[in-house]
């Protein structure tokens, strides 16, 4: 493992625990000191200081992977690395690289005679140490080596481990990549129901952790449920209050919710709910202009206008609703990216390790899992029997929570472009018609009609 930081270091130590002799690379004496003061009894886990020392403790082929930060780092390692590696050994990158990246890296090697795995791990540091989701990628003919390695350390469901082989070239980063834009839209969704919960209703931290726990502990059991769930509790050890309302409303980002929505534009895929979660964090950064705005506009303080038990009802059946279409969006764009990028990506699979470990996992996707099992080609899982009865006994308590959202002043952006994206996907007919009459009068872009094929032009101004 080159780069011993908490990622690098919780999944080494969680490979030795499962029989594997390892060996951690850092330039930092103390982190590889670490390494091996935190091994478990009886293991075999050894830390160097050089690249040198690295490979001659190694069995050909060569494993190595790396935890080093997304970028320049990673080119560095591999530039690195090359004057010690023998043809046939592979490389694996863990972090969350781009996959434009991954993709000129893997044809890179390859020339070179090394093998390269783009591989997303997801599970935060606690996921490493135990269990986490991996979602390996590329180089096809390098996946029996590192397979029996990723499955024991991999989180596990009914005994099933939460990893398999991804797909060609840079599957493995481009998954990761669409996970982490899932997690972007259901961290964003939480978010709005919090702020309704909170400030619509008035709701402490202690009665909001009863709604979550609620929640988590029927239909929308998930991670992300789980965790909001136990934030609310927190106390802060500086002050008396609770901890999440001294943290400052302004979010960070690694850039992943963004490739993802930037992706989806280059490939014509609508993912509306990630691309609305991406504007709201960078919005978030504005804080010196929203306190402005707010004293101009003024911050609404009006009451949910229903009964209390009611509106919780109402949010929960929201936030489901709204979680099955993020799920839907991340998942089309895999299948529409699979086919336009060559990279034969396992739909089934990929539902199957997020099953798990992951950061989006939820029993939502047993329910995925179903769909692929029936129909592997699924293009959309909004098409599915079984999804579609779920959402059909949702869909009118999402109005209701919009509405009421609306008249009270609070922003639900994610909500929203939710309703309006499954609004759109089931209109038989949209109103792109006139769009298209508009750019065939302005610039002469053509149309297509619905009573015969071809494409037509006509003169819209009078004589």
């Amino acid at each position: 493992m080159i780069g011993l930081g908490v990622m690098g270091r919780n999944l080494l130590l969680n490979m030795a625990d499962h029989g594997f002799a390892v060996v951690g690379f850092d330039k930092d004496a103390q982190k590889t000191g670490t390494l091996e003061s935190s091994a478990s009894p009886g293991t075999t886990v050894k830390g160097v200081n050089t690249l040198a020392e690295m490979i001659q403790l190694l069995e050909t082929p060569r494993r190595i992977m790396m935890l080093v930060p997304a970028g320049q780092p990673v080119d560095d390692v591999i530039h690195d690395l090359l004057p010690v590696l023998e043809k046939g050994d592979i490389v694996i990158d863990g972090g969350n690289s781009h996959y434009t990246d991954t993709l000129r890296r893997v044809k890179f090697m390859q020339e070179k005679g090394f093998h390269f795995v783009g591989m997303g791990v997801s599970g935060g540091e606690k996921g490493a140490r135990n269990g986490p989701s991996i979602m390996p990628g590329g180089d096809l003919e390098a996946y029996p080596h590192i397979k029996p390695m990723l499955e024991a350390v991999s989180a596990k469901v009914n005994g099933v481990p939460c990893v398999a082989y991804c797909g060609k070239d840079a599957a493995g980063h481009y998954v990761k990549m669409v996970h982490n834009g899932i997690e972007y839209a259901i961290m964003q969704l939480i978010s709005e129901t919090y702020d309704l919960l909170h400030r619509g209703l008035g709701l402490d931290n202690e009665e909001l952790y009863k709604v979550y726990k609620n929640w988590n502990d029927g239909e929308l059991s998930s991670f992300l449920v789980e965790i909001t769930r136990d934030i609310f509790l927190k106390k802060d050890d500086k002050t008396s209050n609770y901890l999440v309302d001294m943290i400052l409303d302004k979010a960070g980002a690694k850039g992943t919710g963004k490739w993802t929505s930037q992706d989806a534009m280059d490939l014509g895929i609508p993912v509306p709910t990630i691309d609305t979660a991406v504007n709201l964090r960078e919005l978030s950064a504005y804080k010196d202009e929203r306190t402005q705005a707010s004293a101009i506009y003024k911050t609404p303080t009006a009451d949910v206008p229903v009964p209390k038990e009611v509106f919780i009802q109402q949010l929960g059946d929201a936030l489901f609703f709204a979680m099955i279409i993020s799920y839907a969006q991340g998942l089309a764009q895999l299948a529409v990216a699979s086919k336009e990028l060559n990279m034969e990506i396992p739909m089934h699979d990929v539902v199957k390790i997020w099953r798990g470990g992951c950061i989006i996992r939820s029993t939502l996707l047993e329910t995925f899992f179903k769909a692929y099992e029936k129909n592997p080609q699924l293009s959309n899982i909004l098409l599915d029997g079984e999804i579609a009865q779920l959402l059909q006994a949702k869909k009118q308590n999402t109005r209701n929570v919009i509405i009421h959202a609306i008249h009270m002043g609070y922003p639900v952006a994610a909500l929203m472009s939710t309703l309006s994206y499954f609004d759109a996907y089931r209109s038989e007919r949209m109103p792109t018609n006139l769009i298209q009459a508009q750019r065939d009068y302005f610039g002469a872009h053509t149309y297509q009609r619905i009573d015969e094929p071809g494409t037509f032009h006509s003169e819209w101004e009078p004589k």
